[in-house]
């Protein structure tokens, strides 16, 4: 498998810029590395290089580039409490970044009462 590229100084300007829009300053972004299941049948963990951003309100944000124009993410409070966008994986960063955020303002909202729950899926 091929080595997964190094996130962009382009990368980096689209998460910054995206940031900025959202809460109005400048936060701090910090790269780093993590190994994650490329695919849920992968027995190997793929090193993956990481944007990671925290809010004023304690809120972990990642973004994982899984190869070239390829991202996920997720959000966080605690370590076993991660959520993510509903999408698997996008080929957009701008859509990646702007989408988790909305996750996590919608979760904030449901979790104030401002947006009612989503109900539960039975099978």
């Amino acid at each position: 498998m091929a080595e997964i590229p190094d996130i962009t100084a382009s990368e980096r300007w689209i998460v910054q810029t995206t940031l900025k829009e959202r809460y109005g300053r400048d936060l701090e972004i910090k790269l780093a590395d993590a190994e994650i299941r490329l695919h849920p049948s992968d027995r190997e963990l793929s090193l993956c290089p990481v944007i990671f951003w925290n809010d004023d309100e304690g809120c972990n944000f990642v973004i994982f580039k899984t190869d070239d124009r390829r991202y996920r993410c997720q959000f966080f409070y605690r370590v076993h409490q991660q959520m993510g966008t509903g999408v698997d994986e996008y080929d957009d960063l701008a859509e990646c970044a702007v989408s988790l955020l909305q996750a996590q303002a919608d979760h904030v909202a449901q979790e104030r009462g401002d947006l009612p729950k989503p109900k539960s899926r039975r099978s």
